[in-house]
């Protein structure tokens, strides 16, 4: 998903916050369903890593998993993200851009090399 910050393009996978009760897999089937408007099968869980916010915000710990679209095209839902696009893009330009978190290489690394990365640590995240 393309947002924009200044005079910056920053991109993001769609997710969001875990609601009281629900486990992680439930989360990403119900974040992608309110802001695509799409069925997701969940898989396997290719990374995760903590992003230390700027002072007087809480850190965040990110986890991406892999998933299929069972049903629905990826349509922005404005009543659920400031999202201004969803936006496909090769593999090898991933690492060139501006990403939140910050995880384009490691993408790279597990999509185009199948090198697990688990848990990566802090994320080098710049800040917008």
């Amino acid at each position: 998903m393309r947002y924009r910050y200044g005079n910056t393009d920053v991109y993001n996978l769609p997710g969001g916050n875990v609601d009281k009760g629900e486990i992680l897999t439930e989360t990403i089937i119900r974040e992608l369903r309110e802001e695509l408007g799409i069925e997701v099968e969940v898989g396997e869980m290719i990374l995760c890593g903590d992003v230390i916010m700027p002072e007087g915000k809480e850190d965040v710990l990110h986890g991406v998993f892999e998933g299929k679209i069972i049903t629905g095209k990826p349509t922005l839902n404005p009543k659920e993200t400031s999202a201004l696009a969803v936006v496909w893009l090769p593999l090898v330009d991933l690492q060139n851009l501006e990403m939140y978190p910050n995880v384009g290489a490691e993408l790279q690394r597990f999509f185009l090399k199948r090198q697990r990365i688990d848990y990566m640590g802090k994320v080098g995240q710049k800040w917008f």
